[in-house]
């Protein structure tokens, strides 16, 4: 297979452009992650308003079912629009997401109760995450690769952690504010009547935003120039995604591993820190709101850093220390969170679980980029991204599955983080450097 030329040098574009691209690429992720942790954060009452169940952990591996179900429609997702933005453009296939996102996250808050429908609310919900699930997918393809086809070779991997873990940490911020703020308008009993459906009715304000930072993006130049190369040479683009893609087959497979351990490593810290403090630690919604707050902070600022470094020392050196730390780091702060009972000591284990646990998912984002050419980037990129979150984001449910009481909670932590950190290390050392190389 012959690679095309490298084209390391994008078409120009002003500073401020290409900032505002990174930018606006990671607050769109954030807009559309927030809807996708507003899920996270009410998993205990949802438990009993759409999976009850004699046994909480049953009832809680419901709620996370559910979410891996959003997980695993991804990447149909980020098939259908993933063709589509190599064809039609990033900023297209990102509006059209933004919409799908917000919209079916709203609908999940007039949906009635099992109490009141019976199975058939357990279904409509199912229903309405599964949708939601093919707009996520089409995000990734094109916030995932606009920012970074936009900005200087030299500054990717930051972009990378800025677009993917701090829009991530920015979407949890924000689904803290309004879980905060929720939780002390409806206080207590009431919160499990009205509050976690105003928390869903919060996702079309979210969808509304996504949409007016969307709107003043620039297209890719990247895309922008592989397009009038197209033109000058009049080369047919019939249908080209498909089957080019196979020619990638290695890199997506090792892309789908890394994002699986990477996605893993974060939905087991950051995603389930809520459901950890109020099962292991009995925190109050209130205090709860205050600690996954700072602990979205610990995420931005983490992800920043660590997509920041692979520029300064390389994706792999950074990558093989941030699987090292992880392996390490994680099972002994949840050890240790287990046993805290200062509410002190429960934050701080909180927010360095969080930050830790974003090590790894931040420069996955550019790793993926560069493994594909600009015209199958995005096809690419969201095809190994979704398909490794739709598997790493089962690690939830298989914990709650596997741990008979909230007690064990820890140790199960513990084991499946480790394991998750070890297999991030062997793809890390099996996956080809190809730092600032996008073609």
């Amino acid at each position: 297979m012959t690679s095309p030329a490298p084209q390391d040098a994008p078409p120009p574009l002003t500073q401020a452009q290409a900032v505002a691209a990174v930018a606006f690429s990671s607050l769109g992720w954030a807009f559309d992650l927030f809807d996708l942790f507003i899920l996270l954060y009410v998993a205990p009452i949802l438990a009993k308003v759409f999976f009850p169940s004699d046994n909480p952990m049953l009832s809680l591996a419901g709620v996370y079912a559910a979410f891996t179900a959003t997980l695993l429609m991804r990447p149909l997702g980020g098939y259908l629009f993933g063709t589509y933005a190599d064809r039609n453009g990033r900023k297209r296939a990102m509006v059209v997401a933004a919409t799908g996102v917000g919209l079916s996250t709203g609908l999940m808050g007039v949906l009635p109760t099992v109490q009141t429908l019976g199975v058939l609310a357990t279904l409509l919900f199912l229903a309405l995450r599964l949708v939601q699930g093919v707009f996520m997918g089409g995000m990734v393809a094109s916030t995932h690769t606009l920012g970074t086809e936009s900005i200087a070779p030299h500054r990717r991997g930051l972009a990378s952690g800025i677009i993917s873990g701090g829009g991530s940490g920015v979407g949890k911020l924000l689904a803290s504010l309004a879980f905060l703020l929720v939780g002390a308008l409806f206080p207590g009993p009431e919160f499990e009547v009205w509050g976690w459906r105003v928390m869903f009715f919060t996702g079309l304000l979210s969808s509304l935003l996504g949409l007016f930072v969307v709107t003043r993006l620039q297209e890719s130049p990247m895309w922008v120039a592989l397009q009038q190369e197209k033109a000058s040479r009049k080369l047919a683009a019939s249908n080209p995604v498909p089957s080019s893609l196979k020619a990638f087959v290695p890199a997506v497979l090792l892309g789908i591993v890394l994002t699986t351990a990477g996605g893993g490593l974060s939905y087991l810290t950051s995603g389930y820190l809520p459901t950890f403090m109020k099962l292991v630690n009995h925190v109050k919604p209130t205090d709860l709101g205050l600690i996954l707050s700072g602990s979205a902070l610990a995420v931005i600022v983490s992800s920043v850093a660590a997509g920041a470094l692979t520029d300064w020392i390389g994706r792999k050196r950074a990558m093989v220390i941030y699987g090292l730390v992880s392996l390490v780091a994680i099972p002994l702060l949840y050890q240790g969170m287990s046993s805290a009972t200062d509410l002190h000591s429960i934050g701080l284990h909180a927010v360095l679980l969080s930050g830790v646990g974003t090590f790894c998912y931040a420069p996955l984002l550019i790793v993926l980029n560069e493994r594909f050419p600009t015209a199958l980037r995005a096809s690419g990129t969201s095809l190994s991204w979704n398909v490794g979150f739709a598997l790493g984001g089962s690690m939830p449910v298989l914990v709650s599955l596997f741990t008979k009481v909230a007690a064990d909670l820890s140790l199960s932590l513990a084991v499946s983080t480790a394991l998750l950190a070890a297999l991030y290390l062997a793809a890390t050392l099996l996956t080809p450097a190809r730092d600032n190389r996008m073609s």
